[in-house]
């Protein structure tokens, strides 16, 4: 039995996917407007770092800056330079993530990965290009502890370690309290931050920034948890990636440690509770309720 039957009754997929279009567009259009700005004499590294930041994808991480700016009643042009360097900090780790030397993927959003376009040389370059604008533009918010909490996230005690730790986790049957750790670095951590940016520069109060810090941090494992789920029983054409790759990397997974059944039960329980932190901020929070539904019943 579907133990998400009950959930698909309340989830209204088109108010999470207006949002994700209305906030990508957004995203998209600062995001052209930043390169096109750049005053670069090197037009075929623009291009590379191009190639991979408009291939596509759900724009996630921006959207949940700017939703959260909203949430607190800021300004949408003030967070946007956030919004784009999260984006492009996510962007040059999938860059990375994809090279022979860490998973070794040809594909990425259904088109071949940048390394396999441009060189794994070229590839570096361009993540390189990547993840420094980002923090030019972290720093024209002339707020530090956005610039902080973002390079915090991204970096040894977040992203960066989590990666490392997934690495070393290789062929290991790790424990769970491991497993999670690697997750709430490697992808929940970018999540939460795009989330307490987008109310760090609101000017958001005490309770709220917990609020959406707590919602942050369980959307981040729900999403992790899903994603594993999906490279086991997903469509490789539907979510544009091989699918199997955990297993055949030997990779420390929620369905290799505890089975399907358990890590969709796992997912569920995080997805109530992001829900549930929530609650001080009553209807107005909706879509945000609805996008961690989204995230557990997605199926790409």
């Amino acid at each position: 039995m579907d133990i998400f039957n009950n959930l698909r009754n309340e989830f209204h997929k088109e108010k999470v996917e207006q949002f994700l279009l209305d906030k990508g567009k957004q995203t998209e259009e600062a995001l052209h407007r930043y390169l096109s700005q750049l005053q670069c004499p090197i037009p075929g590294l623009i291009e590379a770092m191009e190639y991979s930041l408009f291939a596509g994808g759900k724009r996630l991480r921006p959207a949940l800056v700017l939703g959260s700016a909203e949430l607190f009643d800021g300004n949408i042009q003030k967070v946007m330079p956030s919004a784009c360097a999260i984006e492009m900090i996510h962007t040059y780790s999938l860059i990375h993530d994809d090279l022979p030397a860490l998973d070794n993927d040809d594909f990425r959003r259904g088109k071949p990965t940048l390394h396999k376009v441009y060189g794994e040389a070229i590839a570096l370059l361009a993540s390189d290009g990547l993840l420094t604008l980002a923090f030019e533009l972290l720093a024209s918010t002339g707020n530090a502890e956005v610039v902080v909490e973002v390079a915090r996230s991204a970096g040894v005690n977040g992203m960066v370690g989590g990666q490392y730790m997934d690495i070393i986790a290789e062929g290991k049957l790790v424990p769970m309290e491991t497993l999670q750790e690697i997750h709430r670095k490697k992808t929940g951590a970018l999540i939460c931050a795009s989330l307490r940016c987008g109310a760090l520069l609101s000017n958001a109060f005490s309770k709220g920034l917990q609020a959406i810090t707590e919602y942050g941090k369980h959307l981040g494992l729900a999403f992790q948890i899903v994603d594993d789920i999906l490279n086991v029983t997903g469509d490789e054409k539907t979510l544009g990636k091989p699918v199997g790759s955990d297993k055949e990397h030997k990779k420390s997974t929620y369905p290799a440690l505890l089975g399907l059944q358990q890590s969709q039960e796992l997912a569920l329980e995080h997805t109530h509770k992001a829900i549930s932190a929530l609650t001080c901020f009553g209807e107005k929070a909706e879509v945000f309720r609805q996008l961690a539904l989204y995230m557990l019943l997605r199926n790409h």
